[in-house]
């Protein structure tokens, strides 16, 4: 009973620190998502150029989601027209770029982390075109086209056909402040925190129990601490694999890569960690029903190659600028509730949340909910479903 409290006290903790910034980011995500079309979008990735997909990760970066649903709208962006390493692009900038993760490793890990999030994140995008451009045959996109087309989903497939922004015209802030603009961006909001729920909890009671229950000396063994040159070879490759096992959400992995970092593992295997969102299990199964087995493995084998080199030229880099934190300094938060700005910032962003949340009740909200499944089950099929 003690240790089962014990971890969730942790937990407790970690959601407390991170409530505001998450509230922040969807916030934003969903501002985005209501004011800009997705034809827009769709249009400015029609190939593998380096500005488009420049352009692509800068997208991805706004509409900031979940994994799952990331992974559902690379889909629908591919089915209408968008190149395919175009929408990986975006798919990785979507759960890794994004502004709630960056404040949130500030917040648990320091600044180091959200900078090395956003120089490894593009080298992670620039690595896969390469990786795409030798080895992607056309044929395999054909199949993976045909595939798409045939409308296997999962349940955030509805969440991501649903095209919810703002169809008045003028300028950004006219749509944005409209009363449609603040129904849309409430709706928006509400959708993307239903999809990530689930994984978030699972992600963060993890987390605790990890923290609470393996000690230190595991990690420390498991990731060669003492050995620098092969915890700094080491940690990279197998960063992924254990994101891979441990089936957690992009912002649902910062609190485990905390205790895994306090473990020992290197800098730039943190970095890869994190990055391995995309190839969780749950979503290695997606990416088969949505494109085929052989692109899932294609998927698999070029995405994590692509993360392992770019942890290793993030701690390259980051170790040649002496910027790698000490590890002795991190901490799991474990303070709980206390009067300092997380508290007023809670407040506040609890506040915002309740205003879009009365919002998304009273303009037909909960039957929209009911038709996304309420819940990412991938066994289910919500596809098909436009506002």
């Amino acid at each position: 009973m003690h240790a089962v409290l014990h971890a969730l006290s942790i937990t407790g903790s970690m959601t407390w620190e991170i409530t505001w910034a998450l509230i922040l980011g969807f916030a934003l995500s969903a501002v985005v998502q209501a004011v800009v079309h997705k034809s827009t979008v769709v249009s400015l990735l029609g190939d593998d150029r380096p500005r488009t997909l420049a352009v692509a990760a800068g997208l991805g970066a706004a509409s900031s989601s979940c994994s799952y649903a990331a992974v559902a709208l690379a889909r629908s962006l591919f089915r209408k027209g968008a190149n395919f390493t175009a929408a990986m692009a975006f798919e990785i900038a979507s759960t890794n770029l994004v502004v709630e993760l960056g404040v949130i490793l500030a917040l648990l890990m320091g600044w180091q982390f959200t900078a090395a999030e956003f120089v490894g994140g593009p080298i992670m995008i620039v690595l896969l075109a390469v990786l795409f451009r030798v080895l992607l045959r056309d044929e395999l996109v054909r199949g993976a086209r045909e595939q798409a087309e045939r409308g296997l989903a999962g349940s955030m497939e509805g969440h991501a056909a649903m095209d919810m922004s703002v169809q008045r015209e003028g300028s950004f802030a006219r749509r944005l402040f409209s009363r449609e603009g603040f129904t849309s961006t409430s709706h928006v909001f509400v959708m993307e925190w239903a999809a990530i729920l689930r994984d978030l909890i699972v992600g963060l009671l993890v987390a605790g129990a990890i923290a609470a229950w393996v000690p230190d000396s595991f990690w420390r063994t498991f990731f060669f601490d003492g050995h620098p040159l092969a915890a700094k070879l080491w940690g990279p490759v197998v960063g992924p694999l254990v994101a891979m096992a441990s089936f957690v959400c992009s912002i649902g992995n910062v609190p485990l890569a905390v205790v895994l970092w306090k473990g020992g593992i290197s800098f730039g295997g943190v970095v890869a960690f994190i990055f391995a969102d995309l190839l969780i299990l749950p979503i290695l199964n997606i990416y088969r029903k949505y494109y085929g087995a052989r692109t899932a493995a294609f998927l698999l084998g070029t995405f994590y190659l692509a993360m392992v080199v770019a942890g290793y030229i993030v701690e390259f880099v980051f170790s040649g600028l002496g910027l790698i934190p000490d590890q002795a300094d991190a901490k799991i938060p474990t303070a709980g509730i206390s009067w300092n700005y997380t508290t007023w910032l809670n407040i506040a962003f609890l506040l915002l949340a309740a205003a879009l949340l009365a919002r998304f009740w009273r303009t037909g909200g909960p039957p929209m909910l009911r038709m996304m499944g309420g819940s990412p089950d991938p066994g289910h099929d919500h596809a098909g479903h436009h506002h």
